[in-house]
């Protein structure tokens, strides 16, 4: 898709096209990341050996 935008042998029409499908599928990315992200815990050990859970806190990258 960015290879055909910049390629500039698209209509101005199906650029806008192509790139309003990309905006969606970064924002549908954007949120199966955050919904994963949700999802992922962390497993340590105690002192006792035993196994342990923990939520996992992703940085802020914006």
């Amino acid at each position: 898709m960015v290879t055909a935008l910049e390629s500039g042998d698209m209509s101005l029409e199906d650029s806008l096209k192509a790139f309003e499908s990309g905006i969606k599928i970064t924002r549908e990315c954007q949120e199966a990341l955050q919904e994963a992200e949700q999802r992922v815990e962390i497993l340590t050990r105690n002192r006792a050996g035993e196994l342990q859970s923990a939520s996992f806190d992703a940085p802020d990258i914006d």
